[in-house]
């Protein structure tokens, strides 16, 4: 999830227009190249055009090139679980939740794919994804309990969203199931509630 930006660099003297972008860009396409661990900084920033600080000005390290969009990630997934009607209940309001999160991912799909190719490739990024997942669910649960669901029932629900989420996603990726991603996801959590006797 890039988001448009320009921005000033005082050391190259010129506008940057979407840095982050170019930098997002450039690293997949040398992690997809040469690997995530052969890949440098300086080379990233290189075949954006730009500086190693600016790719610090964006990026902690080369690792969150590929983890940077989480936070607005979980925010929408959150808004959705707040805004959803009081009268849903809490597996149906994870369910929008996770569709509209499919939403983002289906406009992004190139971009999902090369990611998860990079991902796939490397142990401690698959560690990564799973605890940032972690997060995501933990946040969900959190905002269910704000609408006062209470535990189990705002674990059990989100961690069963993280789980459509993934299998659904790895279903779209790998190309083995033919609809759009939304339309997977809502197929899935019609499925998770028949196997649990909810429908």
């Amino acid at each position: 999830m890039s988001l448009t930006a320009i921005m000033y660099d005082r050391d190259m003297s010129r506008w940057e227009p979407n840095a982050r972008g170019r930098l997002m860009q450039a690293a997949l396409e040398l992690y997809i190249e040469r690997g995530f661990e052969q890949t440098t900084v300086a080379e990233i920033a290189k075949v954006a055009g730009l500086t190693e600080r600016t790719f610090f000005r964006y990026f902690a390290d080369k690792r969150e090139v590929l983890f940077w969009g989480v936070s607005a990630l979980q925010e929408l997934l959150v808004r959705t679980v707040a805004d959803a009607p009081d009268s849903d209940a809490p597996i149906t309001v994870i369910g929008a939740a996770i569709e509209a999160a499919g939403v983002v991912f289906q406009e992004r799909r190139e971009g999902a794919v090369l990611r998860q190719r990079v991902i796939a490739a490397n142990a401690e990024l698959q560690e990564r994804e799973l605890i940032k997942l972690a997060s995501l669910a933990s946040a969900m649960a959190d905002a269910l309990r704000q609408r006062g669901v209470k535990d189990p029932g705002a674990s059990l629900s989100a961690e069963a969203g993280i789980a459509v989420l993934k299998i659904a996603f790895e279903r779209w990726i790998n190309g083995t199931s033919p609809e759009d991603l939304p339309q997977l996801i809502r197929e899935l959590f019609d499925d998770l509630k028949v196997v649990t006797g909810a429908t």
